[in-house]
């Protein structure tokens, strides 16, 4: 090779080790870098930021769509005083629901509806007064009515899957949505909802009793405490259809003792 050509290399050397050192002061220290964020697009719309720090993740809690007016009370202490003032004086107020537990980013793993006392005084003495009366002098005194002891454990199991299945309805997240403002979801075929001030997509509808924004709201029901939307309306299929036949059961072995005696 020509020496004029491997002084021509040597000085390309130079010249790109000398940019590469400049472009390393140039970088910024690494406690001044940014943390590496990722955003994750939940249920509710809204995007939640994670930064990760040391290989862990840390997530905001959710701001779930509640009314407006209600947080506002809540915010100024206007909420006049109720038996849940008492009774759920440590749950988490989500609008008119109370989150008795719940995961680090605000997902509740059980939760009460507004209307839980008439479940609780009504609905749940209702299954279990009926159902002891009927074990208890149908079925248990087997000395009136001729009736085989399995019987007792069938009319038993059906009893402890209606409770289980009330459990799932009542004490189930519907569906809450988290609050959306970005217009970004406007565009993208939501609609505003000016009682929570968020937008919602199709299907959502605000929850008066509840005083929350429910995905596939379908109605609030009384007798098991809460609405019912997509997240608990499989269960509340199953809890009327297990009732039903829990109720049918019974009128059937009422039928039966009563035919039976006036036989006998």
């Amino acid at each position: 090779m020509p020496q004029s050509r491997v002084l021509e290399v040597a000085a390309d050397r130079v010249a790109i080790e000398a940019t590469l050192e400049e472009d390393s002061h140039s970088l910024p220290p690494p406690t001044a870098r940014q943390t590496p964020t990722n955003s994750i697009r939940p249920i509710g719309g809204s995007t939640v930021t994670t930064a990760t720090t040391n290989g862990t993740q840390r997530r905001r809690k959710k701001q779930y769509a509640v009314s407006t007016t209600w947080e506002r009370d809540y915010i100024e202490g206007k909420l006049p005083p109720d038996v849940n003032t008492v009774a759920c004086c440590c749950a988490k107020r989500v609008g008119y629901m109370f989150a008795l537990c719940s995961y680090p980013d605000g997902t509740p793993i059980l939760i009460a509806g507004p209307c839980w006392p008439f479940c609780m005084l009504v609905t749940v003495p209702l299954i279990l007064g009926i159902s002891f009366c009927v074990a208890w002098f149908l079925i248990y005194d087997s000395k009136k009515f001729d009736l085989p002891d399995w019987m007792l454990f069938i009319y038993g199991s059906s009893v402890g899957f209606v409770m289980v299945s009330l459990c799932c309805v009542s004490c189930r997240d519907p569906g809450l949505l988290e609050r959306v403002v970005d217009e970004e979801a406007g565009e993208g075929g939501w609609f505003w909802n000016e009682q929570v001030g968020s937008f919602r997509p199709p299907g959502a509808l605000y929850c008066r009793e509840c005083g929350v924004l429910i995905q596939d709201f379908d109605h609030t029901c009384p007798w098991t405490g809460t609405a019912i939307g997509r997240n608990n309306m499989f269960a509340f299929k199953v809890f009327v259809a297990s009732v039903n036949v829990l109720c049918y059961f019974s009128i059937g072995l009422v039928i039966w003792a009563l035919l039976d005696g006036l036989l006998s």
